[in-house]
């Protein structure tokens, strides 16, 4: 995993990052894992004005990255706006816990032919700062800012994508715009999007909401009854069903959402980090035990612990891969 940290603006962050890989000879625009189609370019551009409207710092940032890389912004605006909205997508599973501790895990899984491009990046800007992951550039899959609040991504198939922000860019706005769960849902509720996806949120005042999107609808869920949300590739809300696609290969998802349902149920109300760290890694069911012959695994897994104020990072497969303590980023805490 690469580990970057900006002290800047949003363009000269990009400007920065895009002359880095420059001077290594590194150009974004050769490592797309899809072609630079029409109909991408056509839906890109269909959703740069929501982008000007409710995110303009991120194509700044954009245009940064291109000017370093000295390459068309347009194309890279092509390579953004489209994540999650067109294949391939992340397959992932997150969940939120306000028991006795307060907690944020996530699994990433995603092809791990790509891995060596994932990034941990640590962005002091002039408003705020925060950290987050990111299987691409610029949008972030996972985070947590300044204020505590942390928020986790999986994604699914949108039956009718629109034009919109997608869930990455989705999430990293909440980081940079929000203070905690409430005012990340009150934003949520007046964005256009472009993707199907699920983001879970948690702050460190034990608030936790879990967020079922599409381009035509959202369903917000709270905690009742139990101290803990979940979710994995699918939308379980009867009214959301109708609005993703159920590929044939989805990684699982039935079974990992099955596996957090159980653990969270078995090990709630005195869920701790070791325990959490445990679920990650699979040792209450099936949650990362891909064969990685297969082109398929969990190439990381944070657990964000925000009643210490600490980050717990596994660099690979949980199951594999110890989770590090990571000192660099003291956020606010109770």
């Amino acid at each position: 995993m690469q580990h970057l940290e900006f002290h800047q603006d949003h363009y000269h962050a990009g400007l920065t990052w895009g002359r880095m890989l420059a001077e290594q000879d590194l150009y974004l625009l050769d490592h797309v894992p899809f072609p630079l189609t029409e109909e991408r370019r056509r839906f890109a551009q269909a959703c740069l004005p929501h982008c000007q409207r409710f995110f303009p710092a991120i194509l700044e940032e954009a245009k940064g990255v291109a000017h370093g890389q000295r390459c068309p912004v347009e194309d890279l605006y092509t390579v953004l706006l489209t994540l999650y909205a067109m294949p391939p997508i992340c397959h992932c599973s997150c969940f939120a816990y306000c028991g006795g501790q307060i907690l944020l895990g996530r699994n990433s899984d995603f092809l791990p032919a790509l891995e060596e491009n994932n990034k941990n990046v640590l962005y002091h800007l002039p408003n705020v700062t925060f950290m987050g992951h990111t299987t691409s550039f610029l949008q972030m899959e996972d985070g947590l800012n300044q204020h505590g609040l942390a928020i986790g991504l999986t994604a699914l198939a949108a039956r009718q994508p629109q034009p919109g922000l997608h869930g990455g860019l989705v999430l990293r706005l909440l980081l940079e715009r929000c203070t905690g769960v409430e005012d990340a849902l009150s934003l949520l509720s007046v964005l256009p999007q472009s993707s199907a996806h699920t983001l879970t949120l948690a702050d460190t005042t034990g608030a936790i909401a879990l967020v079922e999107c599409s381009p035509q609808r959202c369903a917000v869920h709270r905690s009742t009854g139990a101290p803990y949300l979940w979710a994995t590739n699918v939308f379980c809300s009867p009214e959301m069903q109708p609005y993703a696609l159920h590929p044939a290969d989805d990684w699982f998802s039935a079974q990992r959402y099955q596996t957090l349902e159980t653990a969270l149920g078995q090990l709630s109300p005195r869920l701790d980090v070791s325990q959490a760290q445990g679920l990650l890694a699979g040792q209450y069911g099936f949650l990362c035990q891909y064969d990685r012959a297969q082109g398929k695994d969990t190439v990381w897994s944070v657990l964000y612990d925000l009643g210490q104020g600490r980050i717990y990072r596994a660099e690979g497969n949980p199951s594999r891969t110890p989770f590090a303590l990571d000192p660099r980023f003291p956020f606010a805490v109770g």
